[in-house]
């Protein structure tokens, strides 16, 4: 496996274990892709049914098995399992990584080092703002994150969005910028990328975001709502000037519509049809067939998005400017074919079949129909005995709210939630339910194994259509069956013991510096 990687294969390494446990340690270039969701994890990591895939799990839990099994099932036949799993790959004396979106943060502090990207003190932003200093401090990230907290007076402007917004936002040159995030690495990253781009401003990163405000004694906001506005048509045209310019400096490359067309036709190489607009425009309309995928949470976490780093990735934007912006950090991460789709037409998709709303991966595989229990009639029985609702959705999702008195588990571990549940009075109906509500139909079959004798049923809509009606909701987690290392917690999410997960999360992204030079199967590019 270590030779195919270093030797550039087109190959998708895929952790089948839940996210949190994939936290604790995994290969370099591994995507977490949990066997509990894998149905519908695989068409968006994995674009083409004969690509190679390589599955692990920690070497002696059958998860790699039962991967094998579900992705045959949904017509992947090019499939192998690591011997041993991770433990083999650790024995071996190769290099385990800790952490999420491990390739994307390496990526940031690389960049870091060597383009000495500047940063500013949280104290020394929060005297400028206090003395009314020309500045202005934009949010590299996604809006849901923003609201969470942000630095107060801070705009809204996500990742590749950036270069594109950024010359209404600070039209005087002698205004700083200042780019933040959570953490580290979309401050680094955005503000290189208003760097590389060419903007008069002085252009600074935030060091460690809104962890570093807030462990700096500062406040955030909650709930801000500001967010930056379309460029006009003079930021429009200078947008597109630099990004000319830096398409020169990286060699970022672009494609037609026919050949691009060519390679999402070829059986015998993958790629992957990447739109990096905001969800809004994409929602609005897109490529029917290319997923959703905004250009700086693309660089920010491009294992959740390309699988196989040697396949072909098509960036779609219309304008270009996301996609060049996009293009030029991919290119520098190693990934060796990445391209911008030219638009054709007034509106750049002339000649495209096209869709609206948020789309599904093609040829996602059909859950199974099931029988259903509406969330009215489910409501008017919750107090009864015999009934248990299992929560399928994530142990973050389920702590915020979920069906009242509902129990919580993972699908790949329904054996425990059937001993757990076993302690309640005699069962007579499982209802099974999920935020995702295919994540329930896919367990249903699995549950009625398990529980003989037992009728299992699904919620209809799931938990969104239960949340929709406002019927009854508890929170928290005193009904859970199993270890709730499903995900990966965030410093903020430990809200007991903030401090000390947020300097540990700090310290772990700057350590990867160091610990990327100890694989030589790392091979980010320098310009």
């Amino acid at each position: 496996l270590r030779a195919r990687l270093a030797a550039g294969d087109e190959l998708a390494l895929l952790d089948v274990r839940e996210q949190g446990v994939h936290a604790r340690g995994h290969p370099f270039f591994a995507s977490s892709a949990p066997l509990s969701r894998l149905e519908i994890l695989a068409p968006l990591l994995l674009p083409r049914a004969g690509m190679p895939v390589v599955l692990f799990d920690s070497g002696d839990e059958g998860l790699a098995d039962r991967a094998a099994e579900v992705l045959a099932a949904s017509g992947y036949g090019n499939l192998f399992i690591l011997d041993g799993g991770l433990a083999s790959w650790g024995a071996a004396g190769h290099e385990v990584f800790s952490g999420v979106n491990v390739p994307s943060k390496a990526f940031g502090e690389f960049i870091e080092h060597h383009d000495d990207t500047p940063r500013i003190p949280p104290a020394e932003l929060d005297a400028m703002i206090r003395a009314g200093e020309p500045v202005v401090v934009l949010d590299a990230r996604p809006a849901e994150e923003f609201r969470r907290m942000s630095i107060p007076g801070a705009i809204d402007v996500p990742g590749a969005e950036l270069a594109w917004r950024v010359h209404d936002l600070a039209p005087d040159p002698a205004t700083t910028v200042v780019v933040n995030c959570a953490g580290r690495t979309r401050s680094i990253i955005g503000c290189q990328s208003l760097r590389n781009a060419g903007i008069p401003n002085r252009v600074v990163a935030l060091k460690d975001g809104t962890m570093g405000w807030e462990l700096a004694g500062l406040r955030c906001e909650r709930g801000s709502l500001r967010e930056a506005p379309p460029p006009s048509p003079e930021g429009r045209a200078r947008a597109r000037a630099a990004a000319a310019r830096v398409a020169a400096r990286f060699g970022v490359r672009f494609i037609d519509a026919d050949t691009a067309r060519e390679w999402l036709a070829d059986s015998g190489r993958s790629t992957y049809l990447l739109d990096v607009r905001s969800p809004a425009e994409f929602r609005e309309r897109h490529i029917a067939g290319s997923r959703s995928a905004p250009g700086g949470q693309l660089v920010q976490a491009t294992d959740e998005y390309i699988a196989a780093r040697a396949a072909r990735v098509i960036l779609v934007d219309p304008e270009q400017v996301r996609a060049v912006m996009t293009a030029s950090w991919l290119e520098q991460m190693g990934l060796p074919e990445v391209c911008v789709l030219l638009p054709e037409g007034e509106d750049g998709f002339a000649g495209w079949a096209t869709a609206e709303g948020e789309a599904g991966a093609p040829g996602a595989r059909e859950a199974p129909s099931w029988r259903e229990i509406e969330p009215g009639a489910l409501a008017g029985r919750l107090a009864d005995p015999g009934i248990a609702v299992l929560d399928l959705a994530s142990s973050l999702r389920h702590r915020a709210r979920h069906v009242a008195g509902a129990w919580w588990g993972v699908r790949s571990r329904l054996g425990e939630a059937r001993d757990a549940i076993a302690a309640a009075p005699v069962l007579r109906e499982l209802v099974l339910t999920a935020d995702d509500p295919r994540l329930a139909r896919f367990a249903a079959p699995e549950a009625a194994a398990l529980w003989p004798g037992v009728e299992v049923t699904v919620l209809a809509g799931g938990n969104p259509a239960w949340f929709d009606a406002r019927l009854p909701v508890g929170t928290g987690l005193d009904r859970a069956t199993c270890a709730t290392d499903d995900v990966w917690y965030k410093p903020y999410d430990h809200a007991s013991d903030y401090e000390r997960h947020a300097r540990a999360y700090l310290e772990w992204e700057v350590g990867l510096v160091e610990q990327i030079a100890r694989d030589p199967t790392i091979r980010f590019r320098r310009y």
